[in-house]
């Protein structure tokens, strides 16, 4: 190695040590740069040893908003007390005991009479100290052990917790693929979220499932559970598994037969929506938006024609040539869940979309009680504009038009921002075409524009960037949460 070069080693608190060579001269721009996520130590042949490297790791338990320094202290006061009870009874012997030469000898050199007493306090007091906190995040490391990803870090993980436990709440509104994307990107965000599903899919294994059976179609709410969940590696997957080769199985998913199932153990569509959520271990909750059996009907007008058709179903309606007109349920006074009421009504922010605008979004919205609770709600409310038309529903749709068809169905003025993608780089498929931010759009106050499209598939939202934006929105309205 040249002599000018120094060989240190990267520190940034990860769970990986980075090995770079540094000239002596670039260090300080290098300082500059990544200051203050590191640390520099000289590189050793030898690794540090696990006791070393807990003890260097130690302040970091120490930041702010772990909950963990107040129970420390709880416990340091105990050990304390502890402490002044054995010296009690050490000085008792001491002086009922003080002829007995050797035990004069031993006690002499268990309490270091040789040096002076402020030593003697730091010795005996840093070593207390070092072993009790040794001591009490290895308790913990094995205590957590279970319940630990392998690869994991227990700080990240409790650190990563609390961060979401303070979180803002957020209430999502759709369906479909939209709806999961949004919840995919705002779970690293906040703990408190809530999905609350449209029930109104009657196409593929949900409509299946829904006439055999008499449940509310599982389909999109499985969807949501698996983006909310935690180990979406595995578990996720298992509950995304479709079928296929067997008549009786053929176009069914795991997870709708195994929603299916647990609803006809519990006796409650509800209750089985609740299990397979901790069964996958979701961050935060998934509402279906009425628990009665509703259909979605549409008025479509026909090409070249001045007639409307009725067209019942939500499968049915991008299947029939045409451009929707209106859409509403049947029965159209449908209660709403009553938890989903709730957590409308205590919501930070409400964000509708991104989805399917007349299959997923509008069903949700058409059940009164949820669109009465979104105008009393005090959050911040957002619609998510597509990113591409849709085949059979906005074809040629530009954000004017979606929003003039949504706040056609629930009124004007219903929300406070209108998100909207302003890259078009990209091909977004033969069928579909950018939605465009047009002049009436722009000329209104409350849109707002970002890049919001995933580089690999153009015609999706970025969940990363999607929720960064809801989240930088917020906070600029409200300021950062403490």
């Amino acid at each position: 190695m040249p002599s000018h070069q120094a060989n240190y080693i990267i520190d940034c608190g990860h769970m990986h040590n980075y090995t770079v060579w540094l000239s002596l001269d670039h260090l300080a721009r290098f300082d500059s740069l990544f200051h203050p996520c590191y640390h520099l130590f000289m590189r050793t042949n030898t690794p540090l040893s696990p006791f070393w490297q807990t003890l260097r790791d130690l302040p970091r338990w120490l930041r702010p908003g772990l909950g963990i320094k107040r129970w420390f202290f709880f416990i340091m006061i105990g050990i304390t007390l502890l402490g002044l009870g054995v010296a009690v009874i050490v000085i008792d012997l001491y002086r009922t005991d003080s002829t007995d030469p050797a035990l004069l000898t031993i006690l002499s050199y268990a309490s270091l009479r040789f040096i002076p007493r402020i030593w003697r306090s730091l010795i005996f007091g840093g070593l207390g100290i070092g072993i009790v906190i040794y001591g009490i995040f290895k308790l913990n490391r094995s205590v957590l052990k279970p319940f630990i990803r392998p690869g994991d870090d227990v700080f990240n993980q409790l650190s990563g917790f609390h961060r979401r436990e303070r979180g803002p709440r957020i209430v999502t509104i759709g369906g479909g693929h939209g709806l999961s994307t949004l919840l995919r990107g705002l779970k690293a965000h906040t703990g408190n979220l809530t999905a609350v599903v449209t029930v109104a899919d009657d196409g593929g294994s949900s409509g299946r499932l829904r006439e055999t059976f008499g449940i509310l179609p599982p389909g999109d709410i499985r969807n949501c559970l698996a983006a909310l969940s935690n180990d979406e590696d595995m578990l996720a997957q298992l509950f995304q598994y479709r079928f296929s080769g067997s008549p009786d199985l053929d176009g069914h998913s795991f997870g709708n037969l195994f929603i299916t199932a647990l609803a006809d153990l519990t006796g409650s569509f509800e209750s089985a929506v609740v299990e397979s959520g901790r069964v996958l271990s979701v961050n935060g909750r998934v509402l279906p938006s009425t628990l009665n059996d509703v259909k979605l009907v549409a008025s479509m007008e026909l090409p070249h024609s001045l007639n409307e058709v009725r067209v019942e179903g939500e499968s049915q309606i991008p299947k029939m040539a045409g451009r929707v007109r209106r859409v509403w349920l049947e029965p159209d006074d449908a209660p709403a869940f009553p938890p989903v009421i709730k957590e409308l009504l205590n919501a930070d922010v409400i964000v509708v979309g991104p989805g399917s605008l007349y299959t997923s979004l509008l069903p949700n919205l058409l059940v009164q009680d949820v669109l009465a609770s979104i105008h009393v709600s005090r959050a911040i409310k957002i619609y998510v504009c597509n990113i591409a038309t849709q085949s059979g529903e906005t074809d040629s749709f530009t954000c004017y038009d979606h929003i003039r068809a949504l706040e056609g169905h629930v009124g004007e003025d219903l929300f406070d921002i209108i998100l909207c993608n302003d890259n078009y780089n990209g091909d977004v498929g033969a069928n579909s075409r950018w939605v465009i931010v047009d002049e009436k759009t722009k000329s209104d106050t409350r849109t707002y524009c970002a890049d919001l499209i995933d580089e690999g598939h153009p015609w999706r939202h970025d969940p990363v960037k999607l929720a960064q934006v809801i989240l930088d929105i917020f906070y600029d309205r409200t300021g950062p949460l403490t």
